[in-house]
């Protein structure tokens, strides 16, 4: 027997703010989060410019003798876990912790104490290198932390697609609970990349953006996109079936209707250009809502301020959802603000819909100043707009290939 699934309970750890109702004031009134890098010394490097968290204590959820047990993506990834506990007014002393899961993944995970290790090694060999440099590497430990704290004994998974990454976990604990594998997960991303590893390398692949101007970089959209900007970061939603949600009296937040997971099969990097491996997944997502494509009212569009990726996500909107439909819809890129979580992104996208649904407001696509003839649609520019929504789709879409959509629905009693 299928289940509904519905959502009880968010966490996020944003550059626009460390808890849900921060996040949403960031969203609603287009705070931009991306400045210069503070995390180290960018002298002699072409990108300067990210998405860092601000004035973050991860002592709200995180002991501060685990601190250096932890690399920071994990703890984030607590942080967020911790806010959607609370959120969701779970009583985790009355439920069968055997039903109780995780599926909270990272794109790359541990690189801090990646590159410190490696640092060491080749300063002063492998006898300095620590014995918890592996158990904090490791992209599964934000999930399995996660679980040891809240002792959930159900399924614990880390899913690894890149920046699809945390809407494949969304999909897939949506699926683990509607098909009767377990009764609660907490489901999301987490994701600490910048780093100088990571800035290096994603500026040698070229697809960060150069600008010297916080308010220009992250562009989604815009004809003078150039590339992406690092952000850092956790989304983490509470998942249970309605039965669950109803008996114990929750305030239901949303309803997960609908999952699609397809791959373009064609390029490590870049996205098929015809738009129709992401269309594909957005059709899965509406068909298994069992809606129409005319009933989508918003999309939270992946959106990375790359040529490529903003051009096909627009092509894919009109395969998905019609010319005519797709001319109609509100769409907007978050990234113009939280800049790119990579594996988290899509957690704190989906978040953002179901914020956007409680609200009736669409956040803006910020930075938005000159149109593109390859970018046609209404990706609401620059402000918020006020609009009843019902049904929206959370697209991401990541390197391999990978697209991820989710279709969510406004809870209504």
């Amino acid at each position: 027997m299928e289940r509904r699934v519905v959502i009880t309970g968010m966490g996020a750890v944003t550059p626009i703010g460390n808890n849900i109702e921060q996040y949403w004031d960031g969203l609603k009134n287009g705070k931009c989060g991306i400045d210069f890098i503070t995390h180290f010394d960018t002298t002699d490097f072409k990108v300067k410019i990210a998405g860092e968290l601000k004035d973050f204590d991860p002592l709200v959820a995180v002991e501060k003798k685990d601190l250096k047990r932890m690399d920071d993506f994990t703890v984030y990834g607590i942080c967020a876990a911790n806010e959607a506990i609370k959120t969701s007014g779970i009583d985790l002393e009355k439920i069968d912790k055997d039903r109780f899961g995780v599926v909270v993944g990272s794109g790359i995970g541990g690189v801090r104490i990646i590159e410190e290790s490696a640092m060491k090694l080749a300063e002063k060999g492998p006898g300095k290198i620590g014995p918890l440099c592996i158990p904090m590497a490791i992209g599964n430990m934000a999930a399995g932390q996660i679980a040891i704290k809240y002792g959930a004994q159900g399924t614990c998974i880390d899913v690894v697609t890149a920046c699809a990454t945390s809407t494949n976990c969304l999909g897939e604990a949506y699926r683990t609970i509607k098909h009767g594998y377990a009764d609660y997960i907490l489901a999301g991303g987490a994701e600490s990349t910048i780093t100088p590893l990571c800035i290096a390398g994603f500026t040698s692949l070229k697809a960060l953006s150069t600008s010297d101007d916080p308010k220009r970089a992250s562009i989604p959209f815009d004809k003078e996109r150039g590339g992406f900007v690092m952000g850092e970061g956790a989304g983490v939603v509470f998942m249970e079936t309605l039965e669950s949600a109803q008996a114990r009296g929750a305030k239901i937040l949303a309803e997960v209707v609908g999952y699609g997971s397809t791959c373009d099969a064609f390029h490590m990097t870049s996205p098929l250009t015809d738009g129709s491996g992401a269309a594909k997944a957005m059709k899965q997502a509406i068909g298994e809502a069992g809606i129409d494509p005319s009933q989508i009212d918003y999309i939270n569009a992946h959106g990375t301020s790359t040529h490529l990726n903003d051009s096909s996500e627009t092509i894919a909107i009109k395969l998905a959802l019609g010319e005519e439909n797709a001319k109609k819809v509100n769409i907007s890129s978050t990234k113009s603000m939280t800049g790119h979580l990579l594996g988290a992104t899509g957690a704190i996208e989906a978040i953002a819909c179901i914020l956007a649904m409680q609200n009736s407001t669409v956040p803006p696509t910020i930075g938005y100043q000159v149109p593109d003839e390859e970018c046609d649609l209404n990706y609401t520019p620059n402000k918020a707009v006020k609009k009843e929504i019902k049904y929206a789709l959370s697209n991401t879409f990541g390197f391999g290939g990978h697209n991820a959509v989710l279709c969510l629905k406004k809870w209504e009693d």
